[in-house]
């Protein structure tokens, strides 16, 4: 962190603080992660349950995860699903977490190639998807009006539904992030080949979603720095787009990310790797397929306190825009660094699983860290319900 800053001057991560059109209260954000708690893609009252904890447990604002434009814009059967049978559901949830203070913000995407067993899928240019095991077709430029419409009425949805913000998912090779990535995008018409061709369709999306919302929302973005794999999105190439969408004026921030939902996940996560579980939770043959290949699948790469970092003060020497870091933030040393360093907010996900009232806790000076121990054993849990699993257990070092 940066050794030479002014106390005087130092942002208060507890004050509220400006996103775009609206205000939250503090500048620590629920970073959206798969609740597992929506098998008729609506929302449940053990959803409600999920973000009304972190909402009286002290964040900002908390991201409902993940909300997908279409039917077959799911990665997997129980997602929400933005659509006007769903806004009773989301308006109830929306109104319990602003009854405790904070505001509600809805991940809005389009899974393309990470969509699961049973879902259609499209992709950038053909490609096996390992999620759906089977490859994925090239979506048509008719695909990519859709699709573009739909964000833009799933947008409409959420502000129906009273959310106070959206973020759009253009990270860990859902369809938007897909189509910057090198390594996926091998089109040649005005939608693949040079950067700005790559970064033409999610700019599109991020227009139309800002034009629908009307400035009655915050419009954000999970934005990928790298890929994580060979020939994928590099962070040269990733700061090139993240100017286009600075230029646009589309977006009130950036929550910046890496990694590949379906090449690389651990690169976004970090920490131990819980193979068994996961191959215990996984469906049908999905479950032979990932004791094989599943030590490939999920590379090991050690935890570090606030991962991200380094990528990410490049994005921040290179924008102007409001940033908001993410990775393994577990220390309220961390958070007011972040800070101190010119990052807007902070995301925070596994740390709020173990402790959903962590933000009170630092607040209060209850403590000074969160006790997550990023064994990663949350991860398999997504399809009953993601928790952590050690919450009934004794907390180890």
């Amino acid at each position: 962190m940066n050794a030479r800053v002014d106390l005087a001057a130092r942002i208060d991560p507890f004050a509220p603080a400006r996103l775009g059109p609206i205000t939250l209260r503090n500048r620590i954000i629920k970073a959206a992660t798969f609740e597992g708690r929506s098998p008729k893609n609506v929302v449940t009252d053990r959803l409600i349950d999920f973000h009304r904890e972190v909402a009286a447990g002290g964040v900002g604002m908390t991201t409902v995860a993940y909300c997908a434009v279409s039917r077959d814009g799911r990665s997997a059967p129980g997602e929400i699903v933005l659509t006007p049978e769903a806004v009773p559901g989301l308006r109830r949830l929306t109104d319990a977490v602003h009854a405790d203070g904070a505001a509600a913000c809805a991940q809005i995407g389009h899974a393309g190639p990470v969509a699961g067993a049973g879902q259609a899928g499209i992709a950038p240019s053909r490609v096996f998807s390992p999620m759906a095991m089977k490859l994925m077709r090239a979506a048509t430029t008719d695909d990519i009006a859709r699709v573009t419409a739909e964000f833009a009425r799933a947008a409409t949805i959420a502000v129906e539904a009273g959310f106070d913000a959206i973020e759009l998912h253009l990270g860990h090779g859902y369809l938007l992030s897909a189509f910057m990535s090198p390594k996926l995008n091998r089109r040649t018409d005005g939608y693949g080949g040079s950067t700005d061709n790559r970064a033409r369709f999610p700019r599109e999306v991020a227009r139309a979603a800002r034009d629908a919302v009307d400035g009655k929302v915050a419009v954000t973005a999970k934005f990928n720095m790298s890929d994580g794999v060979h020939r994928g999105l590099d962070v040269d190439e990733s700061i090139e787009i993240a100017r286009l969408l600075e230029q646009d004026q589309t977006l009130d921030a950036l929550e910046l990310t890496g990694g590949s939902s379906f090449a690389n996940p651990m690169y976004l996560f970090r920490g131990d790797r819980p193979l068994e579980e996961m191959a215990a939770a996984m469906p049908g043959m999905l479950k032979v397929g990932f004791k094989v290949a599943g030590r490939y699948f999920l590379k090991s790469y050690p935890f570090e306190e606030a991962y991200f970092l380094p990528m990410a003060r490049r994005f921040r020497t290179a924008l102007t825009m409001p940033l908001i870091l993410l990775g393994g933030i577990n220390r309220m040393e961390t958070i007011t660094g972040a800070m101190d360093e010119g990052f807007a907010f902070v995301a925070m996900a596994r740390a709020l699983l173990r402790e959903p009232d962590l933000v009170n806790k630092l607040k209060t000076k209850a403590s000074s860290e969160g006790i997550c121990i990023h064994c990663n054993k949350c991860m398999p849990t997504i399809y009953r319900g993601t928790r952590c699993v050690l919450i009934e257990a004794p907390a180890t070092s």
